[in-house]
């Protein structure tokens, strides 16, 4: 296996890292739908306790990945299984208990924990622990997840066609 083919071609860097500090404030506070009503694909809502950090989105790695950190509070659920078409998902715990399907079962996952599906694999997440849990997750190539972060908790309010447009939109197909 061998390196990729070269992408910049000056003898000289460039002054163009960005840093976020552990302390920056989420970019997103996902809200609990009104009425508590259950959302397709999602087996129990995010509490308004989960935080989206927006680590590097696709707009700022040119497409290349998306990486985020999400901070669950004690009440978090996650997606039921499901798998995407477009890109491979990678789960690191960072923090807390998390359970991780990995298409065959279900495994406990804590600090040092790590699971790549590739594209097409079925996964699932979700937080079962009563205590708060905190995980990187990595898009590769970058999606523009940040649309889908922000819309999931949205979708209560939507028809049954609106909701399965949504997620094929943003490359997740449930079983």
């Amino acid at each position: 296996m061998s390196y990729p083919d070269p992408r910049y071609f000056s003898d000289h860097g460039e002054i163009n890292a960005s840093f976020r500090p552990a302390t920056a404030a989420p970019d997103f506070v996902a809200k609990p739908p009104s009425g508590g009503e259950s959302t397709a694909g999602l087996e129990t809502v995010a509490d308004a306790g989960t935080a989206y950090h927006y680590l590097s989105t696709t707009d700022s790695t040119g497409g290349e990945y998306g990486l985020y950190r999400v901070d669950m509070g004690p009440q978090f659920g996650g997606p039921s299984t499901h798998f995407h078409k477009a890109m491979s998902e990678s789960f690191f715990i960072l923090s807390g208990a998390m359970r991780l399907f990995d298409g065959r079962r279900w495994i406990t996952a804590t600090s040092g924990d790590y699971l790549y599906v590739p594209v097409g694999g079925l996964h699932a997440f979700r937080n079962e622990s009563g205590e708060s849990a905190s995980m990187l997750m990595l898009f590769a190539p970058g999606a523009p997840r940040e649309e889908y972060f922000e819309g999931v908790t949205e979708l209560a309010g939507l028809s049954e066609a609106e909701r399965a447009e949504f997620f094929v939109r943003h490359d997740s197909f449930f079983v």
